[in-house]
């Protein structure tokens, strides 16, 4: 059983671990790695202690396949005998 649910937006992108972090209550960081998200996991886990937590977010939100392109549907052109002059 996990520590907690924690939304990905309270997590804190960390630049230089490059994952998302959230302090855990050992004072250390919970941690997840980008690879980790588009993979499909939602454990962050503390490095310090045996506490972890389960992120909720948007899987889509982080697949490496870029979104699907909408078609946007294109209007009829309007016949020459009703264009106004």
């Amino acid at each position: 059983m996990s520590y907690d649910e924690v939304e990905i937006e309270d997590m804190k992108w960390d630049e230089k671990l490059q994952a998302y972090t959230y302090t855990c209550p050992c004072g250390d960081l919970f941690q997840i790695t980008l690879e980790e998200l588009r993979s499909g996991e939602e454990i962050a886990r503390c490095p310090s202690c045996s506490l972890y937590i389960t992120v909720v977010y948007d899987p889509e939100d982080f697949s490496d396949e870029p979104p699907p392109k909408e078609s946007v549907a294109q209007p009829d052109p309007v016949p020459a005998e009703v264009q106004v002059h």
